[in-house]
């Protein structure tokens, strides 16, 4: 059975590989979004390797093997199921529910999980609107994502829907909430930018400027 420590990485390189549309993640970017030093990941790295499930070469970066690839999705599947169960059934908000599962995506059975899968109608994607891979067998497949574009890049006049939230710490997501931002909200862009690195959009009757940057890691639909 693979170690907590090992799913956290093999996670970790599928989400910033996945993400940034490259073939491997770098010592940096692994160090960053884990909370530890470089040195540490590289010994871990070779660890993967020598277990078969990821492949890491000095100076390029790590790739995860077909076998590293299943286990990443295996735990993605795992993360988004809780997520979802801890919101739809305990009432719990989305800004609650990453850490929680985050501790229990270890602990709980494939079967639990599928039970959990059946429970909820078999959902597409997770309250923060990521995708939740398929379970099929032996195997794990990820679902077809519409086609997104980050809030940022969307001129004047158009219409959007919410889709997914890319950040998704919970200071940022209460923010969300607050701004009646929730996923689903549909809006239009008023204005981008608007000076000093903003943009203005409008929900309903209610127009509201919003930092590009933020605008970056909200993906939406154009209505």
């Amino acid at each position: 059975m693979p170690s907590l420590t090992v799913e956290n990485y093999v996670k970790t390189i599928y989400q910033i590989t996945t993400a940034q549309a490259v073939e491997a993640a770098t010592t940096g970017q692994l160090a960053t979004a884990l909370g530890v030093s470089p040195g540490t990941v590289t010994s871990m790295l070779k660890t993967l390797d020598a277990a078969r499930l990821a492949s890491h070469r000095p100076y390029e970066g790590v790739a995860l093997t077909p076998a590293g690839r299943v286990l990443a999705l295996r735990m993605l599947r795992r993360h988004r199921l809780l997520e979802l169960f801890l919101l739809r059934t305990l009432d719990m908000t989305w800004d609650e529910v990453h850490d929680e599962a985050e501790h229990m995506e270890h602990a709980v059975s494939d079967l639990l999980v599928d039970r959990i899968d059946a429970y909820l109608g078999h959902p597409d994607v997770d309250p923060h609107g990521d995708p939740i891979p398929r379970g099929d067998g032996e195997t794990l497949e990820a679902p077809a994502e519409p086609a997104m574009r980050s809030l940022a890049d969307c001129s004047a006049g158009s219409k959007f829907r919410l889709a997914r939230v890319l950040d998704q710490s919970p200071g940022f997501l209460r923010y969300l909430t607050d701004a009646g931002l929730a996923l689903g909200t549909t809006g239009e862009v008023e204005k981008n930018p608007d000076g000093a690195g903003l943009m203005r959009i409008r929900i309903g009757d209610r127009a509201m400027s919003l930092a590009l940057e933020a605008a970056g890691t909200l993906l939406v639909i154009e209505a």
